[in-house]
């Protein structure tokens, strides 16, 4: 599709948008091999499930809590393979490896990928505060981090972040080698696309559309000038066994459309 054109539309897609953002973030973890998959929300959760189902078997999972677990549960039921106990401590000490990919969320992202999940307003007398840094810091400095947006706008695409909790591209660089040595952004996911950073100077770029979505409308709802390529396309459509995989097996009460409305 082409970056200017917005009339054409794809045909009518067997998937609904909610199983678009499902394949988008399954794609983060293709080719990912013997890591630990961490999503955080619904559709990431669904996403991990599906890449370890569909394309990367060596994926590693979690009950969410302390479990490996070795089957692949639907979301909401307990495992009934338990492979091994990840207990706090061993979870950071993972993290240090970089044998782990986040895909956490954002109440603020920018143009190099620097996240907030601390507060809104001034960090000294904040106007909404938020979940806090956690340890944002320590896993975009050592683990592949990609972001998941269920709703993409203005108030979360910013020109500036008000405190930096995941490190971008342009603060890693300020700090150096030992910041830019493990340092990767992979994707960003949201409810209109897929975005990512592979550009010379390491600014956000528009990588796919979701079916029915227009160029126009992610600019209009993003807060800073994204990178657009001449050609954008489509985010691909999930195959047959993908959808019945997410419909039969993974979500099978749908809470994905919870997130991501029809």
């Amino acid at each position: 599709m082409s970056g200017t054109d917005t009339t054409t539309t794809p045909p009518a897609a067997r998937a609904t948008r909610a199983e678009y953002c499902v394949v988008a973030c399954a794609e983060a973890w293709r080719g990912a091999g013997e890591v630990l998959a961490s999503p955080m929300g619904t559709i990431p959760l669904i996403g991990a499930r599906l890449a370890k189902l569909a394309f990367s078997p060596d994926l590693l999972l979690t009950d969410g809590e302390a479990l490996l677990i070795g089957d692949v549960p639907a979301v909401g039921a307990a495992p009934r393979v338990v492979e091994g106990w990840l207990p706090y401590r061993q979870h950071l000490a993972m993290v240090t490896t970089g044998r782990r990919h986040v895909m956490m969320g954002a109440s603020q992202i920018d143009r190099y990928g620097n996240q907030n999940i601390s507060c809104i307003g001034d960090w000294s007398r904040p106007k909404r505060q938020l979940l806090g840094v956690r340890g944002a810091p320590v896993n975009t400095l050592n683990n592949p981090i990609s972001y998941w947006v269920p709703k993409h706008s203005t108030r979360v695409f910013v020109e500036r972040v008000d405190m930096v909790s995941g490190v971008g591209y342009d603060r890693a660089a300020e700090a150096g080698p030992s910041a830019t040595r493990y340092h990767r952004v992979p994707d960003v996911i949201s409810d209109l696309g897929a975005f990512d950073f592979e550009t010379p100077d390491r600014r956000m770029r528009l990588r796919s559309l979701h079916p029915g979505v227009t160029v126009e409308q992610v600019t209009e709802a993003t807060g800073f000038a994204l990178v657009i390529p001449d050609e954008v396309p489509y985010t691909r459509d999930p195959t047959a066994e993908e959808l019945r995989l997410i419909r039969e097996e993974i979500d099978p009460k749908g809470l994905r459309d919870r997130e991501v409305p029809a």
